[in-house]
């Protein structure tokens, strides 16, 4: 992917497959020259694209509307606060497996959790005028 120098590209997401023998998995990296890398798999991406109403594979989040994805994505780790039930994702329901094909042990990972790098890569992008991209 080329890199732009205006400010409408500041921001993007890779989208890279790997398979394995049950589905494809896929990776997003998301990039931004006010943050570091952020790789996230496009089940744990997804739900939180779904809330600003982008696409998981192609979108844009100007300037202009950072603060509101800042905004909603905050609302939706206060509300997953309070539905404990749905707070937590187990590891292994991810249909996350090791080396072997199993499924991996471990504890559950919140919403807010999963959420945290995302948001602060756009608080990052809020602080500098910068937009957020994906797919391009």
């Amino acid at each position: 992917m080329a890199c732009h120098e205006t400010q409408i590209f500041s921001v993007a997401i890779r989208l890279t497959h790997y398979t394995t023998k049950d589905a494809t998995i896929m990776l997003i990296t998301f990039t931004s020259k006010s943050a570091a890398d952020v790789l996230m798999y496009e089940i744990h991406a997804k739900p939180l694209l779904d809330l600003l109403g982008k696409d998981v594979h192609r979108g844009v989040i100007t300037a202009e509307e950072v603060t509101e994805a800042i905004a909603r994505i905050e609302a939706a780790i206060t509300e997953s606060k309070r539905s404990p039930d749905t707070n937590k994702q187990s590891v292994a329901s991810d249909n996350a497996d090791d080396e072997f094909g199993d499924p991996v042990a471990g504890s559950a990972v919140s919403f807010g959790a999963r959420a945290f790098p995302l948001l602060e890569m756009l608080r990052a992008a809020q602080r500098d005028k910068q937009f957020v991209m994906w797919g391009i």
